[in-house]
């Protein structure tokens, strides 16, 4: 298009270069007419070429419009299309994350909750700490803990006959809680009460100097506790040759026979042995077993004699079963002559049916008679 017009220009350009030379030398008047005319024709043609490119060119022009107008059509659909998957993308994510932070939330409630259990659980805990310590800070309350504490251990394991609290001795001492074991050893008594404070200084030593002196105080303690013991529940013809003394903290126990294993030396040759809650469950077993052989020994001749029934009884049940075998056998045998009588009534009613149908021969005898 762009290649036309410049052509036609150019003729143009030459026509009137031509008309302009034949102007300045006065060329005739019929030169100048064809001249004229073909100029004319030239224009009537660059006229035309022109509308014709004008309309080519307007319709390139609405061709190439309604082919934009398309394209953006195409593309706004496309992106219209993108747009709603985006869309509907992006909701999808956040109806999701939104799910999830809902699920999370919940959770996390959940967790604020057990926490706030758990808070009160501890400040319970707290207290119950703070109750224990000031049980254990006065003598009379930490005495009638570990009494408790060996209340529940001995209760739970013997039968009640087997035991007995705040026993007085013949010497007038009150015993925490005594043993019922047969002779020997016969009847253990079991001390409950503790000096603590020599333990608790021994454990807020904060020197070599307040350590040593608080390691003596605790020796001393449980020396004259061990000795008081063994003055005050050990009585020839009353009691066993022993007794026990409890503590009813565990840490005590494993204090004594880590750092102290002089005084555990003088509790054996006193014959104060010394027990935590878990050793006394396993001495409790032991007393429990103790009891339970006691009371074999006591009934072996209730049980003797029983079994001595019981072998009766078998020996009895044996001759019975006898008698029911031999019945047993002679059953089988009329069973087994009732058997071979039945086969002979069957064959001879099989004969019978033989004769009847002409399948066998008639005797002489029969045919006579038939006759």
């Amino acid at each position: 298009m762009n290649t036309l017009l410049i052509a036609l220009s150019v003729a143009v350009v030459l026509l009137l270069l031509c008309v302009f030379y034949l102007t300045i030398h006065k060329g005739s008047n019929k030169e100048l007419t064809v001249l004229s005319e073909m100029l004319f024709r030239s224009q009537a043609e660059l006229a035309g070429r022109i509308t014709q490119l004008s309309e080519n060119n307007q319709n390139a022009q609405n061709k190439i419009a309604e082919a934009i107008n398309e394209q953006k059509i195409s593309v706004l659909k496309i992106m219209d299309e993108k747009l709603l998957a985006v869309t509907k993308s992006v909701g999808d994510g956040l109806q999701q994350s939104t799910t999830k932070t809902a699920e999370t939330l919940h959770d996390l409630r959940e967790r604020l909750a057990k926490i706030d259990v758990a808070q009160q659980k501890i400040s319970s805990l707290s207290e119950q700490v703070v109750s224990l310590q000031e049980v254990l800070s006065n003598k009379q309350a930490r005495g009638a803990f570990g009494e408790i504490q060996l209340n529940d251990l001995v209760t739970s394991t013997l039968p009640p006959s087997a035991y007995a609290f705040q026993v007085v001795l013949s010497n007038q001492k009150r015993a925490d809680c005594v043993l019922n074991l047969p002779n020997p050893p016969g009847m253990i008594v079991i001390d409950s009460k503790f000096p603590l404070e020599s333990y608790q200084a021994l454990r807020n030593a904060q020197n070599d100097r307040e350590k040593l002196e608080a390691e003596r105080f605790f020796r001393a303690s449980v020396l004259k506790h061990i000795k008081d013991i063994a003055e005050k529940y050990i009585i020839p013809g009353e009691t066993a040759e022993s007794a026990l003394m409890f503590l009813p903290s565990e840490s005590i126990y494993a204090e004594l026979h880590s750092n102290f294993t002089d005084v555990i030396e003088v509790s054996y040759r006193s014959k104060v042995w010394i027990v935590s809650p878990t050793t006394l469950m396993a001495t409790l077993n032991t007393v429990r077993a103790v009891l339970k052989d006691a009371r074999m020994r006591e009934m072996a001749g209730v049980i003797q004699k029983e079994v001595g029934c019981l072998i009766e009884d078998i020996s009895r049940l044996d001759d019975r079963v006898d008698n029911l075998s031999k019945h047993f056998e002679m059953a089988a045998k009329d069973i087994g002559e009732i058997k071979v009588s039945s086969g002979k009534i069957s064959r001879r009613v099989d004969k019978i049916e033989d004769i009847q149908l002409g399948q066998e021969r008639v005797p002489t005898g029969v045919e006579h008679l038939a006759s």
